[in-house]
């Protein structure tokens, strides 16, 4: 039986990034997959203007034809800005999407990620997924951003996944739909670049005795 499957990204290529090849398994097995990004994205670099908004939201759709989302939604919270903004008025938007699309799986940012929307989206998400909402989902993920989870500070809140999700004949369907974000792709050695992509799923897999891997950290399941 198919099922619906929910990704909430702080950002445009932040679904791609953390659970792109993960997503292209899902839509392999007819499970309709959609995509929260709750943030505009942009404008917090120098010179970036409503114009870059719209052209990021456009590569966001080019992508999302690749990977195979059924839908993305998108919010407007400030770039680089979730902390100004009540957590509060987070959260009820990613409870209305819940709500409406009713996911058995949601898969979020991880929570000590050094990029401060991406902990603020990790705190909305377990909040709208508590168990008493009616719609919270059966699992809750976490997974890994590159050029935020990597920088974290290297302690004891390090990403520490306990799920591996074997992604070799996604891996490069996965950078194809990355290179759509052409405002965003870096050159190696940012970590933002295609061989940066493929560095870190080989290395997930090198943990998982597979050859390319999305690494995962499970935040709770529900069996019923």
């Amino acid at each position: 039986m198919s099922k619906n499957i929910l990704v909430i990204a702080a950002h445009p290529d932040d679904e791609v990034l953390g659970v792109g090849g993960t997503v292209l398994r899902h839509v392999e097995n007819s499970d309709k997959v959609f995509a929260l990004i709750l943030g505009e994205g942009v404008l917090s670099r120098d010179g970036s203007t409503l114009e870059n908004v719209k052209k990021l939201r456009n590569q966001t759709e080019s992508a999302s034809k690749i990977i195979g989302f059924e839908k993305e939604f998108f919010c407007d919270f400030p770039d680089n800005g979730f902390d100004t903004v009540s957590l509060l008025s987070i959260i009820k938007k990613v409870e209305f999407f819940i709500e409406k699309i009713k996911p058995e799986i949601v898969y979020t940012h991880f929570q000590n990620d050094l990029n401060v929307d991406h902990r603020r989206t990790f705190e909305a998400v377990l909040t709208a997924c508590r168990p008493c909402n009616v719609n919270a989902p059966e699992e809750l993920y976490t997974f890994e951003t590159l050029s935020s989870t990597e920088w974290q500070a290297k302690n004891a809140l390090q990403f520490q996944p306990n799920n591996y999700v074997d992604i070799e004949r996604f891996i490069e369907k996965k950078i194809k739909a990355m290179k759509e974000y052409f405002l965003e792709i870096k050159q190696y050695p940012n970590s933002r670049s295609e061989k940066g992509i493929r560095i870190l799923a080989q290395y997930r897999g090198l943990e998982s005795g597979l050859k390319f891997a999305e690494a995962l950290c499970l935040i709770r399941r529900i069996s019923k």
